[in-house]
């Protein structure tokens, strides 16, 4: 058997002007969205770098761009689930989040997050971890200025 781990991350600032809800995980919370051409979901963002970061094909870019600007495409899931895509024989066995932000309060939204997640990865609830912080308000971030999110994928592929 065959192990690999990818590590993404992603961030985006809060946009106070618009009337959305925050998408974090594939799921709307009730706080300030974030700003991006899509729906700005910096969780599904930063799964989707892991996995590029396994499979070597970077999805956020330039095919995101084009799914985005030129088919209409802005939901982050869409963006993912084209990463699965290229993980062919990889399996996922494990994700691991990390969330920097000091608003909205993480634990509330932790065990819904990790429901869509499963679902959209196909994979248990059990076999995701999400731990939030506000860093101690050392970044901006935990300034309240908009959310990090790193993620590291755990794939195997049998031989």
């Amino acid at each position: 058997m065959k192990v690999k781990t990818g590590l993404g991350q992603d961030s985006h600032e809060f946009d106070s002007d618009s009337h959305k809800n925050l998408k974090l995980g594939g799921i709307e919370i009730p706080a300030t969205p974030l700003k991006g051409n899509s729906d700005a979901d910096v969780v599904l963002h930063s799964i989707t770098n892991s996995i590029s970061g396994v499979t070597g094909k970077n999805i956020l870019g330039e095919i995101s761009d084009e799914m985005c600007f030129d088919q209409g495409i802005t939901e982050s899931k869409e963006y993912l689930k084209e990463a699965l895509k290229y993980l062919e024989e990889w399996e996922i066995t494990h994700l691991s989040i990390s969330i920097e932000c000091l608003q909205p309060r993480m634990t509330p939204y932790i065990d819904k997050m990790k429901a869509s997640l499963a679902k959209i990865l196909e994979i248990g609830v059990d076999d995701i971890g999400i731990t939030a912080t506000t860093g101690e308000g050392l970044t901006s971030f935990g300034q309240g200025k908009g959310i990090q999110v790193l993620s590291i994928i755990t794939v195997i592929k049998q031989e």
